[in-house]
């Protein structure tokens, strides 16, 4: 199961993210939401569409004229929490989007901690 990380406000980052990217780019909306919902066979778990950040973050990974980046966490219950959506012309992360994902991660299991 995928789900988006919401602010204690009750925004949602990813949500919005998306919603963006839909109208800006749909085919690499399409294809990431592809990939989310791949998100759910654990066989998707490693590269190419997803890799391990380290400290239990990850990254769904789309390359189109922006690379898109969706990072993300597991929860117990094989669940898959989304909490951070970035687009870029690099291949690397910048620092301030981990430690934004990273930020939210730990919100998320402070909150909800099962």
């Amino acid at each position: 199961m995928v789900e988006f990380y919401k602010t204690r406000a009750g925004t949602c980052p990813v949500r919005e993210f998306l919603d963006k990217l839909k109208v800006s780019d749909p085919d690499d909306f399409a294809a990431v939401l592809s990939g989310l919902a791949k998100l759910r066979n654990p066989k998707y778990h490693r590269e190419p569409l997803s890799k391990a950040l380290g400290e239990g973050l990850f990254e769904l990974r789309h390359v189109g004229k922006l690379n898109t980046r969706v990072l993300w966490f597991f929860m117990k219950g094989r669940r898959i929490v989304a909490v951070h959506g970035i687009r870029n012309k690099g291949w690397s992360i910048p620092a301030r989007d981990i430690a934004t994902a990273r930020e939210r991660m730990n919100d998320w299991r402070l909150r909800f901690q099962l």
